[in-house]
């Protein structure tokens, strides 16, 4: 699949496949969408227009011929309304710039600045992934502190898994077949039932050809020992002499219920690559294996900035203020992506605040939030120009979240400038922060599939959409993905519900229709709470047909 098939334009530059040479004969995708993002590319000439007929190709340039078309082939979608998002009239979807030639010089301080070409989102995602040289330098650490970072050599087992031959159930150690006279460990008291051998006990004494002692799962077997006889599967009955007797309804073939050394692994094994996630069970594994510490690239260290004198931090909107709802998401899903952030930070709307915060910060990544656009208290742009920050991506053909922005602070450092609204500072996550820190942290990307469609979804007529979904089952399609509703830029409810996101090309797709999907870090692919073949009304798992046919 190719982005000009997903969110690029026909023709357009940045939304050609990655590797194909661009129509003026050649040069790097990654060099020339930095450019466009930076104002010093030439002037694109479109192709058909003539020779000495220059045109800025801008990221719109289907204009209303692509709207009337998707709306013509929306499958069965209900038309566009003034609330919608991406409706034809919402001022935010013109804005691909002046129709002529534009001087490519950026300005070089505050003030109203030329509208950059947006770039395509796949282009954006590979550009925000080659953004770093590669991860940051591996540390050790205590096997604690490397959970949900990458390994950074391969993980070799230190000893054999077993170590030693291990009882795999409570009951006899058993030497050769049976019935076995029941001996009393050497260090057992006289008195009571004999305790057998214990796990973290190693026995002392050989077993003996017909004898029997008891043993604990887990516990070390003892040499001369063929076999372990499960408690269930024995009688024990005393002797006239005052010894005892094991007897089995069926013999114990050699080796029976028995973990024999290295069964899972030798010394020098190689248990995980280079480059696996240290999960949970993987720091099992380490410890097992002999580990005390474990050698993994260092967590991306984060900055995240809040923007916007409107927040509040604490009780109920207020005097046309309302609650900052991204400072407390945003910790907590960049550390779900493996990075280390501390508490967001509240800035004031001045621009020499945001100046001071950008210029002392030591972060690897800072995300700030709002500010993107070119409002009167947007001070982002100004402010990467007087850092003399290089601007990588500027713009992006998505919706919600098309002002999102990635910078370059100086060499390994990092910004991700992210939309003001909560759902599009989310599509910013995934965007651009997500294929940047996944880099940076030495993740593997998820494997790409797809989903079909639980119910047709609008698109937007020119960029892609993101839209939330749900996982449930279908007859017929089997796993499906069903668009969440509550999906406005503003909106969260839709997200929290969702298990993934949707990557809806322009123009919509129909019922049925195959999607790339991005799931949310903490999916567990069903959403909590959801019960199979139920839903009450209002409930956002409702397929969008019942609220008439928009997604």
């Amino acid at each position: 699949m190719t982005d000009g098939e997903w969110g690029g334009e026909a023709g357009d530059v940045v939304g050609r496949p990655w590797d194909e040479p661009s129509a003026e004969g050649g040069g790097d995708p990654f060099d020339d969408a930095l450019a466009l993002a930076n104002g010093t590319a030439p002037p694109r000439v479109r192709p058909g227009a003539g020779p000495g007929i220059t045109a800025v190709t801008a990221p719109y340039a289907a204009g209303g011929a692509v709207a009337a078309a998707s709306s013509a082939t929306g499958g069965g979608d209900a038309p566009y309304t003034p609330d919608d998002p991406f409706a034809p009239d919402d001022p935010a979807a013109d804005r691909s710039g002046p129709s002529g030639p534009v001087d490519p010089t950026p300005p070089t301080g505050p003030g109203p600045r030329p509208t950059p070409a947006a770039v395509a989102w796949h282009t954006a995602r590979r550009l925000a992934e080659r953004a770093a040289p590669g991860p940051l330098a591996p540390e050790t650490s205590a096997l604690g502190a490397t959970l949900g970072r990458t390994l950074a050599a391969p993980l070799t087992a230190l000893t054999d898994l077993p170590s030693f031959d291990t009882s795999a159930m409570d009951g006899w150690a058993v030497a050769g077949p049976g019935p076995w006279r029941l001996d009393r460990p050497a260090d057992a008291s006289e008195a009571g039932p004999p305790s057998g051998i214990l796990a973290g006990h190693a026995p002392t004494e050989a077993l003996l050809d017909g004898h029997a002692i008891p043993i604990a799962t887990g516990a070390r077997v003892p040499s001369g020992a063929t076999a372990v006889l499960r408690t269930e599967h024995g009688e024990v009955r005393e002797l006239s002499d005052g010894g005892r007797r094991l007897y089995a309804p069926r013999p114990a073939p050699p080796g029976q219920d028995i973990r024999p050394r290295g069964q899972e692994c030798r010394r020098g094994d190689q248990l995980l690559p280079a480059g696996a996630l240290v999960t949970p069970a993987v720091l099992g594994l380490a410890a097992a294996a002999g580990y005390d510490e474990l050698t993994a690239y260092r967590r991306p260290r984060a900055e995240v900035f809040v923007l916007g004198d409107e927040l509040l931090d604490e009780g109920l909107p207020r005097d046309g203020r309302i609650r900052d709802a991204l400072g407390p998401m945003l910790a907590p899903w960049l550390h779900a992506l493996g990075v280390e952030a501390a508490a967001p930070r509240h800035l004031a709307d001045e621009a020499d605040t945001l100046y001071g915060a950008l210029a002392d910060s030591t972060a690897d990544v800072v995300i700030t939030t709002g500010g993107t656009a070119s409002g009167p208290v947007d001070h982002v742009h100004p402010t990467l120009r007087r850092l003399d920050a290089e601007v990588l991506v500027d713009g992006v053909a998505v919706r919600p979240g098309h002002p999102m922005l990635l910078a370059r602070l100086a060499p390994g450092r990092h910004l991700v400038g992210l939309p003001g609204n909560p759902l599009a500072a989310v599509s910013g996550l995934l965007t651009l922060a997500e294929p940047l820190l996944r880099t940076l942290t030495a993740r593997r990307p998820a494997a790409p599939y797809r989903t079909p469609l639980a119910a047709a979804v609008t698109g937007h007529p020119r960029d892609t959409r993101l839209v939330p979904v749900a996982y449930r089952d279908d007859e017929r399609h089997g796993l499906t993905a069903v668009p969440l509703r509550f999906h406005g830029p503003a909106m969260l409810r839709g997200i929290a519900a969702a298990d993934a996101l949707a990557v809806v090309p322009p123009g919509g797709a129909a019922r049925g229709t195959e999607l790339e999907i991005l799931e949310l870090p903490w999916s567990a692919g069903w959403s909590a709470g959801w019960t199979p073949g139920r839903s009450a009304p209002g409930d956002p798992y409702d397929p969008p047909e019942a609220t008439g046919g928009r997604a």
